[in-house]
């Protein structure tokens, strides 16, 4: 459901908007999608420092994809949700294997959006915990 609590799919709202060819290009899939649990994976293989640990930022990246896709489906059809703060802590390294995000709502109101997004490697262990904030606004030119 959005804000407006009219039904949406959203693993279809998803897949039509498209995730972006950043978070393509990393492989990242989503597996479950709704205003209330988002949940994406991305390999490791491909997204490693030169030492082959899981990139810091490649966490960052799942974690604001996931967070700003949510907070656009919260938002509804005629808004925009913007990214204006992401922060992350890495606990753990990935060294292979994929890792999941799991992103959560903290706070949905009209104007603003906060999510959390935990991301765990093969074993269920939390590697990076990234918060990001949402601005939501009316779409341009309406």
């Amino acid at each position: 459901m959005t804000s407006d609590q009219s039904p949406v799919d959203g693993l279809e709202w998803a897949a039509r908007r498209g995730m972006g060819a950043l978070a393509e290009k990393m492989g990242m899939r989503f597996v479950e999608f709704s205003v209330e649990r988002c949940v994406a994976t991305m390999p490791v293989e491909g997204n490693t420092q030169p030492v082959g640990l899981l990139h810091g930022g490649a966490y960052v990246v799942l974690g604001e994809s996931l967070g700003s896709m949510a907070a656009n489906l919260h938002a509804g059809p005629d808004r925009l949700a913007v990214g204006i703060d992401v922060n992350a802590t890495h606990t753990r390294s990935a060294t292979s294997g994929v890792v999941t995000g799991v992103c959560t709502p903290i706070h949905l109101g009209r104007n603003l959006a906060v999510h959390e997004i935990a991301v765990t490697d093969d074993q269920g262990r939390r590697c990076s915990t990234i918060r990001i904030t949402n601005l939501i606004k009316d779409m341009p030119g309406r």
